[in-house]
């Protein structure tokens, strides 16, 4: 099934703010809207570099740019469609922040 991706225009502006590299991104966004899955072990195959923060989060924490920025998504898998709502984008080091205070199961909020 395809995925749905909500609130994606929220890469796109944290490239723009942060004046990180556009390009990883793109690609990262552009094999998420081609992707085909039926569950999150179907994204983990298809993005090797990717993890679960578990606690039956539906989360996934994606690794772009050769490990330097992360981004948490959830996910909804619906009959027809994986629904995808990314509910973080930042920096390693502020992944590691963010883990040290046991948030990337929670977090709702973007880095900006």
């Amino acid at each position: 099934m395809r995925i749905h991706v909500i609130k994606g225009n929220t890469v796109i502006e944290y490239v723009g703010k942060e004046g990180k590299n556009g390009i990883v991104f793109s690609k990262w966004l552009k094999v998420i809207k081609e992707a085909d899955v039926n569950n999150m072990n179907d994204l983990i195959r298809l993005f090797n570099t990717t993890d679960s923060p578990g606690k039956g989060s539906h989360r996934l924490c994606f690794n772009i740019g050769g490990n330097n920025y992360r981004l948490i998504c959830k996910l909804s898998f619906g009959k027809t469609k994986c629904h995808m709502f990314i509910s973080w984008i930042g920096t390693h080091a502020e992944y590691d922040k963010l883990c040290k205070e046991k948030m990337q199961f929670t977090v709702e909020a973007y880095k900006y």
